[in-house]
């Protein structure tokens, strides 16, 4: 299926460079042979996420080998848990590798898409983020992989964030202009990227940092080391070291889905005593009655322990958990009425992760929000594709989170999927696949009646709409179930259009297997009448391989003979 790429109207556009977008564009290449797509990227650089966070201490909190395609291993990871440059290099390299960045056009902002009917195509309006420049391009299959978390969130609660004059920013889009040595710094939020945040900033000289704390998090211990050059040679040099090593953390990850269902649980019961007890073992006894969590374990985000404990103990950090009135001129107004003064004020309060960036409208004139708005919050069919919107599918999207568990590893489960629903239309034999608006509501409803039945409805969390409504992030099972449900399509729950050759294809291909497996069978019940006759078959069979291997050796030696090898 290969075919040059088109700038202008490529057969394939893909929204976002980031793991997904590459992840989906390796896919097409390396499974499909096909080079007829496009990459619109609006930042400088691949990598999305991992690009853009460059926060002091950011770092996987997945295991990195598991963080890493199962189809592009890596044996040089330095650790179990490298820090953002590692990773942002890994997904550079295979982007050159694999020359994507041929295929993608940067500072490229998709503005919105429509589908046309009449001719089944994609209508992309594009903007050049530097220059304010548009134009329109077409495309037969629209992927969107831009992900959940793209654009930082300030929490609407705290007021008065463009009054104050000192520096401020969030730590997802963190500013290296800024020098902290010898300044008074608020880090609000102490969830994931905050408490990788703040262990790191507490060693810059004379600072003093005040780390404003709302909800405790279940920080877990790391088990974190550093790869030695025997281990990296044996994951390069020994066959299956380095899959068995990627299947063991899998196996560990896989392990605590048992955590996260049901109201109540022996083994959560004794991970959280254990967890509480490791957070103890950390921290000043002053904070103690604070960072112990009221909500089960997993409910939100796990936070990996990078330091974020022991830093509890230096004198140039203080925790405050008062609560943020507002935020003035010269610093924070506390709950309590005390105002502190800072020169740096650092937010650290996650994404907005619960609605679609852009406007996309399917067949029927809504869009992708709208479609959203109108189920509760975010949904697709298998956090992929959505009914009204033909050859139009996402990677990363709802319910394809874990608590604790690669993003990486859902999106090449999606990959693999998606290549199989666009085959068929870039090869020409189909037009469209559009999911049925009875598949949607079947999964959701079973996504959802799963979801009730674990520990996720007992917390706010931004799983869920509005912290509070619909979870539209969490998988509801282990990583191998989302492997099982999106290993083939249930093409019944699709609608194929101009597909005529496709179902001829399909009506011979299920014919070729039935006679296939028929003859099979016939095989066996008539070699076990007749075992004598099997057995000389063999025997001819082999002679006559041997034969041809050395008639195969002999010719290939008169060549070297006479110089042609």
């Amino acid at each position: 299926m290969s075919e040059k790429q088109s700038t202008n109207r490529p057969r394939v556009a893909i929204i976002g460079a980031g793991i997904g977008g590459l992840t989906f564009a390796i896919g097409l290449k390396k499974q499909l042979g096909f080079e007829d797509f496009t990459i619109y990227e609006a930042a400088s650089d691949v990598g999305g996420t991992w690009r853009d966070n460059t926060y002091p201490g950011c770092c996987s909190d997945v295991a990195t080998h598991l963080y890493s395609l199962s189809t592009e291993p890596n044996p040089l990871w330095s650790r179990t848990h490298v820090l953002q440059p590692e990773i942002q290099a890994y997904w550079v390299a295979l982007a050159r590798k694999h020359a994507l960045y041929e295929h993608t056009q940067f500072h490229t902002r998709v503005a919105h898409a429509s589908w046309d009917a009449v001719r089944a195509v994609w209508v992309l309006r594009l903007e050049n983020t530097r220059t304010g420049e548009g134009r329109e391009v077409e495309a037969q299959v629209l992927i969107s992989a831009m992900g959940l978390l793209r654009e930082p969130v300030y929490p609407p609660d705290v007021p008065g964030r463009e009054r104050f004059k000192g520096e401020m920013f969030h730590s997802a889009r963190w500013n290296h202009q800024v020098d902290l040595r010898n300044k008074r710094v608020a880090v609000i939020g102490n969830g994931c990227s905050g408490a990788q945040v703040v262990p790191e900033i507490v060693k810059e000289p004379g600072i003093q940092v005040v780390n404003f704390c709302r909800t405790p998090s279940w920080v877990i211990p790391a088990p974190r080391f550093e790869y030695s050059s025997l281990q990296k040679w044996v994951f390069a040099h020994v066959p299956f070291a380095m899959r068995a090593h990627r299947a063991y953390h899998m196996f560990m990850l896989e392990m605590m889905w048992p955590l996260f269902v049901g109201e109540s649980n022996w083994r959560r019961t004794k991970a959280e005593t254990l967890v509480k007890g490791y957070i103890k073992s950390k921290t000043p006894e002053k904070y103690h009655d604070r960072l112990m969590p009221d909500y089960p374990m997993g409910c939100k985000r796990l936070v990996l322990d990078t330091g974020y404990l022991t830093a509890m103990h230096r004198e140039n950090l203080e925790l405050n958990w008062d609560g943020i009135a507002e935020v003035t001129e010269t610093g924070i107004r506390t709950r309590k009425g005390e105002s502190l003064p800072f020169d740096v004020i650092i937010f650290s309060t996650g994404y907005e992760a619960d609605g679609y960036p852009i406007p996309v409208w399917g067949r029927a004139g809504q869009t992708v929000q709208e479609y959203f708005n109108a189920h509760g919050g975010p949904t697709a069919y298998h956090a992929m594709s959505i009914h009204g919107f033909p050859n139009f599918y996402l990677l990363g999207g709802p319910n394809s989170g874990t608590s604790a568990g690669s993003i990486v590893f859902f999106e090449e489960c999606q990959t693999n999927y998606i290549l199989q629903l666009v085959a068929p239309v870039l090869r020409g034999d189909a037009r469209a696949f559009e999911v049925t608006a009875a598949a949607c509501a079947a999964d959701d409803a079973d996504v959802q009646a799963r979801l009730a039945g674990t520990i996720y409805p007992r917390c706010n969390s931004w799983y869920r709409t509005g912290h509070e409504g619909k979870n539209f992030s969490i998988f509801p099972g282990p990583l191998t179930r989302y492997w099982w449900v999106t290993r083939t399509p249930v093409w019944g729950d699709y609608v194929a259009t101009g597909a005529g050759r496709w179902r001829v294809k399909r009506v011979l291909g299920s014919m070729g297997r039935a006679v296939g497996l028929a003859a099979l069978v016939m095989g066996v019940v008539w070699g076990r009448a007749h075992p004598e006759a099997v057995w000389q078959a063999l025997v001819a069979v082999h002679g006559q391989c041997v034969e041809w291997w050395y008639v195969a050796r002999e010719f290939a030696e008169s060549w070297h003979t006479v110089g042609f090898v």
